[in-house]
């Protein structure tokens, strides 16, 4: 009997998870640290007394105030579980037998996988020697076969953010036929005002794609909602790869409830930012390349002493992200948690 299955999923990497432990502190997955917004909670009870019924298949009600928020037309916005999911459907929509998407590396490792399940080849270009995109060799990696190129600022796990004048060169650089795919996750936390918003300044270009999430600043990781805005034919042809019901009813409540308290959602940023200027001079003084970042974690290059310094973490009951051979990304967290980071980095460093 012939197996079904694709031999080329065994070559996937798994995507690997922020750890948790029983009474660790964790700094592993780029949570906030302040539980979800105000009302958030309640939506969620009021909703779970109807999760007999199916919800909303269009997520009419969201997609309806995210319209309106960010001044561009409903039928341009999908939504799904999580930006993750919304990066897998758009590469499905796109793929062709021998096409390829362009996207830097180390950056978020969902794309590979994303890439590979869609069909597409990837073609990965180096970081920059400071940890950001190295926009001109991934113009030069463009050729006919590409269909996408994706740019995640911030950088997932690096930090740093593209400036507007780096992603017009994309977009002046590739034809309409190539998608230039903006990954804003952490968009609510640059603080950085020269940076681009990428639905204000790039949404009315035909190509371009811009995906957003309510996992981080927003505080709802654990229930997947995300959206990303694109002109009505992209944005089509991602609802329809996109699984029937993915975006269940307390999701939308929650993420309803969630746009409702903004003011104390760019409250709580401001603390995230706040710490994370604070701890990043700090980190610099141990390990002086510590990139800039507009995320709300940041970057240790130790290289090879990656795994080394997250298990000298680990035994201190603190779980951060390591990469092995690459560095280590930390999520800012409460005062308390980033001073124990770095008295955990300050005694590594000593060894």
């Amino acid at each position: 009997m012939t197996d079904p299955i694709r031999d080329d999923l065994a070559a996937i990497p798994r995507y690997v998870p922020g750890k948790a432990l029983p009474d660790a502190l964790k700094l592993s997955s780029n949570e906030v640290p302040y539980g979800p917004l105000p009302g958030v909670a309640e939506a969620v009870a009021d909703a779970v007394a109807n999760v007999h019924r199916y919800p909303d298949m269009g997520v009419a009600a969201l997609r309806e105030e995210l319209s309106k928020r960010l001044g561009v037309d409903a039928e341009r916005i999908a939504t799904g579980t999580g930006s993750v999911a919304l990066i897998g459907h758009l590469l499905q929509s796109v793929a062709s037998p021998g096409s390829e998407v362009v996207y830097s590396w180390r950056s978020f490792e969902a794309y590979p996988i994303a890439a590979t399940v869609a069909g597409l080849k990837s073609v990965q270009v180096p970081n920059t020697a400071d940890h950001g995109h190295d926009v001109d060799a991934m113009i030069a990696a463009v050729g006919p076969a590409t269909r996408a190129v994706i740019l995640c600022s911030p950088n997932n796990p690096t930090g740093p953010a593209l400036t507007a004048a780096e992603i017009d060169r994309v977009f002046d650089a590739v034809p309409e036929t190539v998608l230039v795919v903006l990954d804003e996750a952490y968009r609510e936390f640059v603080t950085d005002p020269a940076l681009p918003d990428g639905v204000e300044r790039y949404g009315d270009r035909p190509n371009a794609v811009v995906f957003r999430t309510f996992s981080k600043a927003w505080g709802l990781a654990g229930l997947r909602i995300g959206y990303m805005v694109a002109r009505p034919e992209v944005a089509d042809a991602v609802r329809r790869c996109v699984i029937p019901f993915a975006v269940n009813g307390p999701g939308q409540a929650a993420a309803l409830a969630a746009l409702a308290s903004e003011d104390e959602m760019r409250r709580r940023v401001a603390l995230v930012t706040s710490e994370r200027k604070r701890i990043v001079t700090a980190a610099r003084e141990l390990v002086p390349d510590v990139p800039e970042t507009q995320a709300n974690f940041f970057w240790l290059p130790l290289g090879e002493r990656a795994v080394e310094f997250a298990a000298h973490c680990e035994a201190r009951g603190i779980l951060v992200r390591p990469f092995a051979g690459d560095g280590v990304r930390v999520t800012v967290g409460l005062p308390e948690e980033n001073d124990a980071i770095l008295d955990a980095l300050r005694s590594f460093v000593k060894e």
